[in-house]
C-alpha cells in the first residue's frame, strides 16, 4: 500500500510516492523551455504537477493513465498545493494495488444493490417490475452498475457513486410521495432506477473516470433509451403508452434544455425526478467539499455551484 496520499501532503514537504497520471499537458514558457502541467491523483484526492527541469525528457518516460513514481517538493501556488516535480518514472501496475488510486463510496456494493432490489420489488406495476428484473438478471450490467461513478468530477465521482446516487434518490422519492396525492409512485421509483443507468457505458473506469468514446459522441441519455428499448422488447406486453412515461422520465431528467434535456420534464413524476436528483447531487458535492476542508469555516469557492458555502457552527453553539 502507498505510505503517501494526496490527502497527506503538506507545503514545504518532500515527497515520494506513486500516483496515477489523470492528465499530461505540455506548455512553453516566455522563454522558449518545455514544461509539463501534470494532474496526479490516488483515491483520497488529485493534485497538480509541475515539470520545469528536463521537462521533454521525462515526458518520453510515461502517458497520460501511467501509474508513475513521483519525487518532488509540495509547493503552495495561489492557496493551492501543487507538486514541483524533480523526478518522474512509470512504474509497473503489477507493481501497485489499484484500489489506493480511485476512490470508491464508503458502502457496501452489494448491500446498496439488496436494498434497491428489495425498493423496486415493492413495485404493484407487473410490467415495471419485469422491467426492474430484467436488469436484475443481466450479469454484465449489473456489474458495471455497482462499480460504475455517477459522474467524473461533479457528484459521487467514486466507484460504486452510480449504485449509492441511485439507493439515494429512490429512498428520497419514497418520502416525498407521501407528502402529496395522485403519484404514480412505481412510475416514478422505475424512473429514478434508470435515470443514469448509462453511466455505465458512459465511462470508463479501470484506472481514472474517463469519458468513453459513445459517452462522448452520444451521451447517457441517448444511451439509456436505446437500453430501455431492447429490455422492453424482451417483455411480453409491455404497453406503449408506459414505455413511453418510462422514456420521458428518463430525457427530461436533467430539468432543462441547457443542461441536455431534449425535453422538459412534462409529468408530474418526471419534474419530482428532476428536482430530487439535482438535490441529492448538490448535497453529496457540497458535504464532500466540506469533508475535504474540515477546519475551515468556509468551504473553498464551487466553481460549478458559484460560491463558497458556510460550515462554521453558530456563535452560540461555540459557547455551549
Amino acid at each position: 500500500m502507498k505510505a503517501l496520499f494526496v490527502s497527506g501532503i503538506r507545503e514545504n514537504h518532500p515527497v515520494d510516492s506513486v500516483f496515477l497520471v489523470a492528465a499530461k499537458n505540455h506548455g512553453v514558457t516566455k522563454g522558449g523551455s518545455g514544461y509539463l502541467v501534470l494532474k496526479l491523483l490516488d483515491r483520497s484526492g488529485e493534485i497538480e504537477g509541475r515539470v520545469w527541469d528536463r521537462a521533454e525528457e521525462l515526458a518520453r518516460g510515461f502517458e497520460k493513465s501511467d501509474y508513475v513514481r513521483v519525487r518532488g517538493q509540495a509547493t503552495l501556488y495561489q492557496g493551492r498545493l501543487q507538486l514541483r516535480v524533480h523526478d518522474i518514472a512509470r512504474v509497473d501496475e503489477k507493481e501497485v494495488a489499484a484500489e489506493d488510486f480511485l476512490p470508491k463510496s464508503p458502502y457496501d456494493p452489494e448491500v446498496m444493490a439488496g436494498e434497491l432490489m428489495t425498493i423496486l420489488g415493492g413495485m404493484k406495476n407487473r410490467h415495471l417490475q419485469a422491467l426492474a428484473e430484467a436488469f436484475f438478471a443481466d450479469q454484465e450490467f449489473m456489474d458495471l452498475f455497482k462499480r460504475a461513478p455517477a459522474g467524473k468530477s461533479i457528484h459521487h465521482p467514486y466507484l460504486g457513486g452510480l449504485l449509492e446516487h441511485t439507493l439515494s434518490l429512490l429512498k428520497l422519492i419514497l418520502k416525498v410521495v407521501e407528502n402529496y396525492r395522485g403519484i404514480d409512485v412505481d412510475l416514478l421509483l422505475i424512473g429514478g432506477f434508470l435515470h443514469d443507468i448509462g453511466k455505465v457505458y458512459e465511462f470508463s473506469f479501470d484506472r481514472s473516470v474517463e469519458y468513453t468514446d459513445s459517452g462522448q459522441l452520444l451521451g447517457h441519455l441517448v444511451m439509456e433509451v436505446e437500453i430501455v428499448n431492447e429490455k422492453i422488447k424482451s417483455i411480453a406486453d409491455f404497453p406503449e403508452p408506459l414505455a413511453m412515461l418510462v422514456k420521458h422520465m428518463i430525457v427530461s431528467h436533467h430539468g432543462s434544455y441547457e443542461f441536455g434535456s431534449p425535453k422538459l420534464p412534462q409529468t408530474v413524476e418526471a419534474v419530482i425526478l428532476h428536482y430530487l436528483d439535482d438535490l441529492d447531487g448538490k448535497i453529496q458535492s457540497i458535504q464532500s467539499l466540506m469533508e475535504k476542508e474540515p477546519d475551515s469555516r468556509w468551504t473553498s469557492f464551487h466553481r460549478a455551484y458559484g460560491r463558497s458555502f458556510f460550515r462554521g457552527k453558530h456563535e452560540d453553539e461555540n459557547e455551549s
